[in-house]
């Protein structure tokens, strides 16, 4: 097993943006502009790793959006670039060393792919900038599934794991995989059992679930409100420690007998050695759109968690959050 800091959920554990979207390193009289004197932030560009229509890439348009209406930071440009489950983009944001002006939606999802695909870049080659938000995951299922409650699908899982495909938003090591593997080693099945189908990022994930090309979904419960209000997916259950205010009916996982709570979480980094100034203008930003009641609709339309921390803090939080990622999936038997 490689030996270098990963990062961990809190509990028990894109379309291809074109060449010239990417862009080139900004030079330094290019950076962002502060925003001082009251003025908006101007320059920021946001990457989102994977593809459109996921948790990761909801998360950075919510956040533009906020962040222009509020007069925080003004034409924000949210962009994807996905790729080998977030690697490609991770790349990406390491190569732009020293750019001021870009920073790279992220969460658990890259930090596992980072340790699956072999990935040379890494997050510790990162600047922290904030912790956004935290989330449940869900167990999610066609409306057309034979699956009424959660104990109808892990009786069935239990039966035949390797017959039931689950899929998920992430790579294996990514919040969407680690949550089926726990779940499964929680309920008496052998992690290793598991037939696991990985989608690049939610955009991907629930086409597949609405074709029924797999049996049942694993990702954060906000990917699918709106198939769930529309009536295209049902959700079985949920990973918080309490039932979600979004999802009233829905049980969570300890109510219905299966002892695991499972949380992820979302953050932004920066490229390598950006100035201070820069690294001000976006902890500003992003601490102004924490505080607005703007931001603070969203979470409660989306059933999000706040779960801000900056600099230090988080760059503390991913460090000290790192050995266990490397644990449990050695524990779970997912590396060698």
């Amino acid at each position: 097993m490689r030996s270098r800091p990963m990062l961990w959920v809190t509990t028990a554990l894109l379309a291809l943006v074109s060449a010239t979207a990417c862009g080139a390193t900004a030079d330094k009289k290019d950076a962002a502009d502060t925003g001082t004197d009251g003025k908006p932030a101007t320059g920021l560009r946001l990457m989102v790793p994977n593809t459109a229509g996921g948790g990761y890439d909801t998360t950075a348009r919510v956040a533009a959006k906020v962040m222009d209406d509020a007069k925080i930071a003004t034409g924000v440009q949210v962009f994807n670039l996905p790729g080998a489950g977030g690697t490609v983009g991770l790349q990406r944001t390491v190569n732009e060393k020293g750019n001021g002006k870009l920073a790279m939606q992220m969460g658990l999802g890259v930090v596992g792919a980072t340790y699956t695909s072999k990935s040379k870049a890494t997050l510790t080659q990162t600047t922290p900038l904030a912790k956004l938000i935290e989330e449940a995951g869900a167990i999610v299922v066609p409306k057309n599934s034979p699956y009424k409650t959660i104990q109808d699908l892990v009786a069935a899982w239990k039966a035949n794991p390797k017959k039931l495909a689950v899929g998920g938003g992430s790579s294996p090591g990514g919040p969407d995989h680690l949550l089926p593997m726990q779940l499964a080693q929680a309920v008496g099945i052998d992690p290793k059992d598991v037939n696991f189908v990985s989608y690049d990022g939610g955009g991907e994930l629930l086409p597949a679930l609405l074709g029924s090309k797999i049996a049942f979904g694993a990702s954060g419960f906000g990917e699918f409100l709106d198939q769930v209000e529309s009536g295209q997916v049902r959700v079985l259950a949920v990973t918080s420690e309490q039932p979600i205010e979004a999802l009233k009916d829905v049980p969570t996982l300890k109510s219905a007998g299966i002892d695991l709570v499972f949380t992820n979480w979302r953050g932004i980094v920066a490229p390598p050695e950006i100035s201070d100034a820069d690294k001000k203008v976006w902890i500003d930003a992003l601490t102004k759109m924490r505080d607005s009641k703007e931001w603070k609709a969203e979470l409660d339309k989306r059933g999000w968690t706040d779960a801000f921390l900056t600099g230090d803090e988080f760059g503390a939080f991913l460090t000290e959050q790192d050995k266990r990622v490397a644990d449990v999936l050695t524990k779970l038997g997912l590396t060698s």
